[in-house]
């Protein structure tokens, strides 16, 4: 509650167009170039001092108050302030006329080429540069990740952070070591849990919440996070891959034995059903280990016709 207090609360103003103002400084500098020009043809020294003063009056203030014109384009804003204090933001495209002592502010003007002071509300994407962290188990692993943000706030993006877009880049670096010290880098034995590689729609919007909290202060919305890279470190990366290279032959080895047992159990059940012929244990036994040999090896079995008796 008292951070909320301290937030900068957004004023959205409507200010006057500016085709009207334009025109009227228009006419003032029309009207005092022509006061100049008509002093010299009077024959009065004190006419002549009145038209030129009144003259170059006119200059100043229509010079003066094309200050006030500002243009807008789409999906920008402008954050001004009026002596020192927050005056309020035009987030409307057009052509305005605003307090020529208002003064447009924007600390991270120098990260947008081309914005000048204005505050872009665009969608913009933030492709942070890859960093080591620790997963849940402590390996370290290699992680990048891509958000797409806009702010929508800009009374608080501009006065309540420093830098509106060095501070996401600091958040997300930090919502990054958060979230990868929650999750493994790839699913347990059991596959019960999530994991960075294998859950990264789920991990990608916890992500996307964990930054969204982060940046909130600042008035921007985070609309979409997901990891762009994801990699063991160098230092165990060949560790890793010996790993599941491992877990991979297991598994398929598994695969095999259960289906060359399966098959075995149908021959001798379909063998004994049919009559073809009948045999006694130890040569059940035998059977079922060169049928388990010849379904379970890597490379083809060699057939040996017995032209005897079985």
């Amino acid at each position: 509650m008292e951070e909320a207090k301290k937030q900068t609360a957004e004023i959205v103003l409507r200010p006057k167009h500016g085709w009207g103002m334009l025109a009227l400084c228009v006419l003032l500098l029309a009207a005092g170039i022509a006061l100049c020009a008509a002093s010299g043809q009077t024959g009065s020294d004190a006419l002549l001092i009145l038209l030129v003063a009144a003259g170059v009056a006119l200059i100043v203030v229509g010079s003066f108050m094309l200050l006030g014109l500002k243009i807008v384009n789409p999906n920008e804003a402008l954050v001004l302030t009026l002596f020192g204090k927050y005056h309020g933001s035009i987030k409307t495209e057009g052509f305005f006329w605003v307090n020529p002592f208002c003064s447009a502010f924007n600390p991270a003007s120098g990260n947008f080429v081309g914005t000048g002071k204005k505050l872009s509300l665009k969608a913009m994407t933030l492709n942070n540069e890859k960093q080591k962290v620790n997963d849940e188990e402590g390996n370290p692993i290699e992680i990048g990740v891509v958000v797409i943000w806009k702010v929508v706030d800009t009374a608080r993006a501009v006065f309540d952070v420093d830098n509106y877009v060095s501070y996401i880049s600091t958040q997300c670096d930090a919502a990054i070591r958060q979230v990868a010290r929650q999750y493994p880098y790839d699913v347990s034995e059991n596959g019960d849990e999530k994991s960075l590689r294998g859950s990264s729609v789920e991990i990608a919007e916890i992500l996307r919440r964990e930054i969204q909290g982060r940046v909130e202060i600042a008035g921007i919305e985070i609309s979409e996070a997901r990891i762009a890279h994801l990699a063991y470190a160098p230092e165990i990366a060949a560790a890793m891959l010996q790993r599941q290279q491992a877990s991979a032959i297991i598994a398929a080895r598994q695969k095999i034995v259960d289906g060359a047992v399966s098959m075995v159990e149908m021959a001798l059940k379909k063998l004994n059903e049919n009559g073809v012929v009948q045999l006694d244990e130890e040569k059940k036994a035998a059977m079922v280990s060169n049928l388990l040999v010849v379904l379970c090896g890597n490379k083809d079995a060699q057939p040996v016709v017995n032209s005897g008796s079985m």
